[in-house]
């Protein structure tokens, strides 16, 4: 697959071998778990979205950092850590961490402490060709892209997180 896509796909397979040879734990979210799950890009993407614990998220961007990557600055890293590839692709890291009852919470930033949907973690990798990805589960994603314009109401449903949960949903089988 050549251009853009090509290059977030990449950019994916290192993560993920970069993470698994660490023994850290990264998980798609967002447009690409949806292709994943789905097993083709179906859609053009600005970014590649993850998730990893708040805990191995500085040593996750020291490995990346060391093989070329570049900190993105937009975001605080008390937010979420944001890189660019060598190759010009954005990833968001995401932080997750558990409360006191071992629940996945949001890991930082204004929601930190709230509880994510149950199971996330648990689902199968998903696959596109020959390359596979830890992804949070489809309920999981369906439930986020529900909810992401009540958590930022000021953010409505964009057209394109329509689109997604119709295809999520008629994917489910």
């Amino acid at each position: 697959m050549d251009g853009l896509a090509g290059r977030q796909l990449e950019s994916i397979g290192e993560v993920v071998r970069v993470a698994g040879a660490a023994g850290l734990g990264v998980w798609l979210r967002g447009g690409w778990a949806m292709d994943f799950h789905l097993g083709a890009v179906t859609r053009p993407h600005v970014d590649v979205d993850w998730y990893c614990w708040r805990a191995d998220a500085d040593r996750l961007a020291a490995l990346l950092l060391g093989r070329g990557w570049r900190v993105d600055p937009r975001m605080p890293v008390d937010v979420q850590r944001d890189l660019v590839g060598p190759d010009g692709v954005e990833v968001s890291f995401a932080y997750l961490a558990r409360d006191g009852a071992g629940r996945v919470t949001v890991g930082a930033g204004p929601w930190a402490g709230t509880p994510l949907p149950a199971g996330m973690l648990d689902g199968p990798p998903g696959r596109i060709g020959a390359l596979t990805a830890p992804v949070i589960s489809v309920a999981a994603q369906i439930e986020v892209k529900e909810m992401f314009p009540v958590w930022m109401p000021d953010r409505p449903r964009r057209p394109k997180d329509a689109e997604d949960l119709a295809r999520l949903r008629a994917g489910r089988g």
